[in-house]
């Protein structure tokens, strides 16, 4: 079974992500989306929130999986037996620091990076203009699936 793990804060989950991840399912057996937990970073929605919103995102979907780490991504990988990490890329600063990122991973466990081009009409959207938007009660519906709804 091909398994990736698809790492990401996903605060919130955006249309950029949605694009991803759909499109992997071609190229995997099972995607588990990967909320990494850390506590010294702020985030806008709680964990329950960001789970919420992805599971309802992809609930026709039974190849996608959605759960929660600490520490290293390989660590996860390995714990939960997959062979691949999944990583979005929006520009070539994305690719220079994922770059890096993939380099160490495979270095630290022989894990692949696999690495897909967000499609051109989504690749201004990131999760930290969607929180600017929101936090200013601009309409920030466009720039994600469906089940991202919050009160302004």
């Amino acid at each position: 079974m091909r398994r990736a793990v698809f790492p990401g804060s996903f605060d919130p989950i955006t249309l950029g992500h949605y694009d991803i991840i759909e499109r992997s399912l071609q190229l995997f057996d099972e995607v588990i989306l990967a909320i990494g937990v850390n506590a010294d970073k702020k985030y806008m929605f709680s964990l329950e929130e960001r789970k919420q919103f992805i599971k309802e995102a992809f609930k026709e979907e039974p190849k996608i999986k959605v759960k929660t780490y600490q520490g290293l991504t390989v660590d996860f990988c390995i714990k939960e037996n997959a062979q691949f990490i999944l990583r979005g890329l929006r520009n070539p600063a994305d690719f220079e620091f994922e770059k890096a990122i993939a380099h160490t991973n495979r270095k630290l466990e022989k894990i692949e990076t696999v690495f897909l081009l967000t499609s051109s009409g989504k690749s201004y959207i990131s999760s930290s203009i969607v929180r600017d938007v929101i936090r200013n009660k601009g309409d920030y519906t466009m720039l994600v699936p469906d089940s991202v709804r919050v009160k302004l």
